[in-house]
């Protein structure tokens, strides 16, 4: 963001409303964009066969609309899956550079010496990332939604829409921390493309190797060879699943899984089967489901909020007039 005479107002609103607007009308926003929304659309494209048998023989139970984010077809992941995998990529590619390009083309020393302060930078900085990822976000759920009401015929329930909105703010939070995670990277790192490789090596050992490197610690704790008892491969399973929780995409996958299926119970993996029985069959309500995810969205909103505060204190700690 060059400085401009547009910004003699100051205040962090003029600065996130400059900044929203270069997002959405950059190239890099539409391609990602673009490529979010064709994701989602080709896996409830797949999953629709699949979501009118389930319409026919379904009577009473969980709102078939939901089924249009959570289910899958073959070896195609499911939008929430997909979304899972590259709503980071479209973090990290909004806040990689959103620093470090003002210091490589000088603009950030006269951007300071206008009547902004340091504090408002990175306060706009940061709110017109967010902006910019709701809207992306919320274009592409109302698409899909869109979408899914033409081609099967299915209007959801104000409980579907209640529950598509909570799905909503969890995924923005899932997005808006590795928007954080890149922002800081690149207060810290002089260059664009180093921000962006350390944001992506991160994303990429706690996405893709999260789950290779909890499973292997849970087995060296815990083997599960052929002599191991039901107790070692549930003792096994657990520690698997708490080291993974470090991961902010198990994080989202647990939210995920109670906030989109009214029947859902639990959100381990591993459920005793006495708490099963003991289970009450039928849907649960949104205030429920969002209890039984409340430590999950928890986090990761602290996430969040803790990135930010790390992203003020580094920056406002920073010589930028140089």
């Amino acid at each position: 963001m060059s400085a401009s005479p547009e910004l003699s107002g100051s205040g962090w609103p003029i600065v996130a409303r400059k900044e929203f607007a270069d997002h959405v009308r950059s190239t890099r926003f539409l391609v990602l964009f673009g490529l979010v929304a064709l994701a989602g659309l080709a896996a409830v494209h797949a999953a629709t066969g699949t979501i009118r048998d389930a319409a026919q023989q379904t009577s009473g139970g969980p709102s078939v609309f939901l089924f249009l984010f959570t289910l899958s077809k073959n070896r195609l992941p499911s939008f929430h899956e997909f979304l899972g995998f590259l709503g980071p990529l479209l973090g990290i590619a909004f806040g990689f550079d959103a620093i470090n390009s003002e210091r490589s083309s000088r603009t950030l020393s006269r951007l300071v010496a206008q009547p902004v302060h340091r504090d408002e930078i990175v306060n706009g900085k940061f709110a017109a990332g967010m902006g910019a990822i709701g809207l992306a976000v919320g274009c592409v759920v109302c698409l899909v939604s869109g979408y899914g009401i033409v081609r099967l015929g299915l209007v959801p329930t104000a409980g579907d829409v209640a529950r598509i909105v909570a799905y909503v703010v969890v995924l923005v939070a899932y997005i808006a921390l590795w928007y954080g995670v890149a922002l800081l990277a690149s207060i810290l790192a002089r260059r664009a493309a180093t921000a962006a490789l350390a944001a992506l090596a991160l994303w990429l050992v706690l996405t893709l190797f999260g789950g290779v490197i909890s499973g292997a610690i849970a087995d060296a704790v815990h083997p599960v060879g052929s002599a191991a008892t039901s107790a070692d491969v549930l003792a096994n399973a657990r520690l698997d699943q708490r080291i993974h929780r470090i991961s902010p995409d198990e994080l989202y996958q647990e939210a995920t899984q109670v906030l989109l299926d009214p029947e859902a119970r639990s959100t381990d993996v591993v459920t005793s089967p006495s708490r099963l029985d003991q289970a009450i069959p039928g849907e649960l309500g949104l205030r429920e489901s969002v209890s039984l995810a409340s430590w999950q969205i928890l986090v990761l909103l602290g996430g969040v909020a803790a990135l930010f505060a790390a992203d003020y204190l580094i920056f406002m700690g920073q010589e930028v007039r140089a």
